[in-house]
């Protein structure tokens, strides 16, 4: 038993820089996703701001111009037309937020799906490790 748990020893100590190296590589992969993600967002919320905002602050303005009083009659259609405007402006800002959201969850998931390998490619080294050890001293209690 002791032989057994001084080799485990030994095995854990010829490990542990190749598990250094693989939280290394997970975290350099987590950075280069990051940097990889950064302008794509930007990228984004500039085209939101190009894009979609001036529709609807247009769309907004010529409401307001229809809606202004008028000194003969008034009529109940412009006020549609401006909660409309109201209306569609929210659901727009509500995909963007959405569609935001959609993203952080998927990074977050990719992120934990490349975690979840680079510790599987690990645990499976270690395995290797430990057979390629056990067939190693397997052999030299043959030889002697």
């Amino acid at each position: 038993m002791g032989r057994m748990k001084a080799r485990a020893v030994q095995t854990g100590q010829r490990m542990a820089p190749r598990a250094d190296q693989a939280k290394v590589a997970a975290a350099q992969r987590f950075e280069d996703a990051r940097y990889w993600a950064a302008p794509r967002l930007r990228s984004a919320a500039h085209g939101f701001e190009q894009q979609v905002a001036p529709m609807v602050s247009s769309m907004l303005t010529r409401a307001a111009r229809k809606i202004e009083p008028t000194p003969m009659r008034a009529r109940r259609w412009p006020m549609l037309v401006l909660m409309t405007g109201v209306a569609v402006g929210a659901m727009g800002y509500m995909f963007y937020r959405r569609n935001a959201q959609q993203w952080t969850e998927h990074m977050k998931e990719s992120a934990s799906d490349a975690t979840r390998w680079v510790g599987d490619r690990a645990d499976r080294a270690a395995e290797s490790a430990e057979r390629m050890a056990d067939k190693a001293d397997e052999t030299s209690r043959k030889m002697s």
